[in-house]
């Protein structure tokens, strides 16, 4: 049983932790007994976006947010129980799992006061270890960034992740850490989507990193993904924290995809009696092309229907020409309609206010109905 105690010291050590939260999962199977979860196996969660699972062989009663002892290769680490019951199962197929001779490693035990004040302990070294291995990885001229250090929980043991170009050889640089650390070296590279994920952040959106919420498996985004959506090619605005292109790029591109797969070619001009038409872009969920004039004549911007493109490029197959597009071309209602309202007032501070409020809409409409002052002239004087 987990003691008052044991709990505050548990939830102190997880703050200083910080990052330790990521990759969260909400267990929607909490009040359900487990039942395909025979073996008991958890998911524990370690800093930043590190999870494995373990076989709790001593058949302790474990709940989320418990901190544990778990088998490490040497020694032992200390994690947060992050999830139990049947859902583990389903993150087994998600995330890669660390074995010891074909078997999940082992839950030792809950973790004791003297296992949180040494974790605790290995916590507080990390920063300082960190910029120390970068500096020595820079005096050996060494291509590549430290980008983070975890110690082991029994502080005997410390992964060193880090980031290159190209294959880099660190074996003077391990012998260097072990001399001025003292303890077992692991080192470990990650892409720049990775280190993203384990720095977290607030994108553009407004909401936290997909990577260091919920993405475990990183896919390829190429710039085909924008093109398909119609999204203008800005290198600004289509990469993320990473510098690579935004994951989110790919989120949206199978829908995208399936409204297409019925749409005319786009690289064949529409020739009309009146000149040739090249297209220019589409609104894709309203089924609309948009075509210019290819002499770039002013107001030659022309909406069409996908159905009417297929028309009059059927028509253009078999050697005839539509006489123009101007009365094939969509009514504007049916596009787009751009509304303005007036801002003035806007920016005042009791905006907000519901008094405020009924004054604004009160003084807008006295400005409509207001008329104009008449001159001498137009008053007959």
């Amino acid at each position: 049983m987990n003691t008052p105690e044991k709990i505050a010291r548990g939830c102190s050590a997880t703050a200083k932790v910080g990052n330790c939260a990521k990759l969260n999962v909400y267990d929607w199977l909490y009040d359900i007994k487990s039942i395909a979860n025979t073996k008991n196996v958890v998911e524990i969660r370690f800093k930043n976006t590190r999870k494995d699972y373990y076989q709790n062989t001593d058949g302790l009663d474990l709940k989320a947010g418990d901190m544990v002892a778990v088998e490490a290769s040497p020694g032992h680490d200390i994690g947060m129980v992050s999830l139990v019951g049947d859902l583990v199962l389903r993150q087994l197929k998600r995330h890669k799992i660390t074995l010891i001779d074909g078997q999940l490693r082992k839950v030792y035990r809950l973790a004791k006061p003297t296992d949180l004040e040494k974790w605790e302990e290995a916590i507080a070294c990390e920063h300082a270890t960190m910029l120390k291995a970068r500096k020595i990885a820079e005096e050996l001229k060494l291509d590549m960034k430290i980008g983070d250090v975890e110690y082991q929980g029994d502080k005997t043991k410390a992964i060193f992740y880090y980031i290159a170009d190209d294959r880099v050889d660190f074996r003077q640089l391990i012998r260097d850490y072990a001399d001025a650390f003292k303890i077992r070296i692991e080192m470990k590279q990650i892409g720049a989507r990775q280190e993203a994920a384990r720095i977290g952040g607030i994108g553009p959106c407004g909401r936290e990193l997909c990577c260091s919420s919920w993405i475990t498996n990183f896919v390829s985004v190429s710039t085909t993904a924008a093109r398909y959506q119609e999204i203008s090619l800005n290198p600004q605005k289509l990469a993320g924290q990473c510098g690579k292109l935004k994951c989110c790029l790919n989120f949206e591109l199978d829908t995208y995809l399936d409204a297409q797969k019925n749409f005319p070619s786009t690289n064949i001009p529409l020739e009309t009696e009146k000149g040739t038409y090249n297209y220019l872009k589409a609104d894709i969920f309203k089924g609309v092309f948009w075509y210019v004039r290819a002499d770039n004549q002013p107001g030659s911007l022309v909406a069409i229907s996908v159905d009417k493109v297929k028309e009059i490029q059927l028509l253009n197959r078999s050697g005839k020409k539509v006489e123009q597009l101007i009365n094939e071309a969509l009514p504007v209602s049916e596009v787009e309609i751009h509304t303005y309202q007036s801002a003035v007032g806007d920016e005042r501070i009791d905006r907000f206010d519901p008094e405020a409020k009924f004054h604004r809409k009160k003084r807008h409409s006295a400005v409509l109905t207001r008329k104009p002052k008449l001159s001498n002239e137009d008053q007959g004087i």
